[in-house]
């Protein structure tokens, strides 16, 4: 059976991604159910670096000049951290991971689209970084990288707020 997939209709153009539902089951799962909630809808990437990754799913974002977004998580709380030593997924350039406050178990709804090779974030990598990848960008790349370089203010925040409208999720 394939993997889910998840479109994202963004204020710049959609892009879908695969799900690794089969590798990182846990990591996934949540996503998938935070997407069909309906929890992503609405929200803005809140923090965009160029040459570095963008950042999504803090629920403060539905407000896209929030001081506190970055801040929050799920209403469902935390997950485990997922480290399956069969599948050391790199943070490669297009690929879903994790993001958390540095601490163990800390990951809930926000996640970053990498779009570099940030090996130094895997989590198999020696250092205290530990970014778990649960997807893969495998359409809308261009819109990817349209949102990497939109012009950002302090905290790297997007000048002109970039939205989710909706995540749609196929498959699951």
């Amino acid at each position: 059976m394939a993997n889910p997939t998840a479109t994202f209709e963004t204020s710049l153009g959609n892009f879908s991604a695969e799900l690794y539902l089969d590798k990182m089951p846990l990591t996934a799962k949540n996503f998938l159910d935070l997407a069909k909630s309906g929890f992503y809808d609405g929200l803005h990437f809140h923090r965009v670096i160029k040459g570095f990754m963008i950042q999504f799913g803090c629920p403060h974002s539905k407000d896209p000049n929030s001081g506190r977004a970055g801040t929050g998580g799920p209403p469902n709380g935390t997950i485990q951290d997922e480290h399956p030593e069969a599948h050391k997924l790199s943070n490669e350039p297009f690929t879903l991971s994790m993001a958390n406050t540095g601490r163990p178990n800390s990951g809930g709804s926000q996640f970053f689209i990498n779009t570099v090779h940030n090996h130094y974030l895997d989590w198999f990598t020696p250092g205290n970084s530990r970014h778990p990848v649960f997807g893969k960008i495998v359409s809308g790349q261009d819109v990817v990288q349209k949102i990497e370089t939109t012009k950002t203010a302090a905290g790297d925040r997007p000048v002109t707020p970039v939205q989710v409208k909706k995540i749609t999720v196929e498959g699951y």
